[in-house]
């Protein structure tokens, strides 16, 4: 069964063009890793909520921008080998290719696909 990483952040929106290139460079692990498609997504029309909302979850601030990403996987069994594989590349490392926002306040998760229409 089809496996989805899931993620949401806030990013500084001065830091796009470093995000697109960080992102780019993970794209590439995570293949190389036996992911299927990596997608990475700007905010364009992401509303703040009255009780809750992607900005409020990831406390967005007026200078950053959210961000919703996903990485699909053919299994979880894949996706754990994968993301093991993957973190232990070196382009992924903190010294190699610093995350351009606060992972901190980042909201990730793992789903299992239930639907695919």
């Amino acid at each position: 069964m089809t496996y989805v990483d899931g993620f949401v952040a806030a990013v500084p929106t001065a830091n796009r063009e470093k995000f697109l290139t960080h992102a780019r460079i993970a794209a590439d692990v995570f293949r190389e890793a036996g992911a299927l498609q990596v997608v990475e997504c700007w905010g364009i029309d992401v509303p703040e909520g009255e009780v809750t909302s992607f900005p409020m979850a990831v406390k967005c601030a007026a200078d950053e921008t959210v961000c919703f990403s996903w990485i699909t996987w053919p299994s979880r069994e894949i996706r754990d080998a994968g993301m093991a594989k993957a973190m232990e590349d070196r382009r992924l490392s903190p010294e190699t290719n610093p995350m351009p926002l606060d992972g901190k306040r980042a909201i990730f998760g793992g789903f299992e696909v239930i639907l695919d229409a």
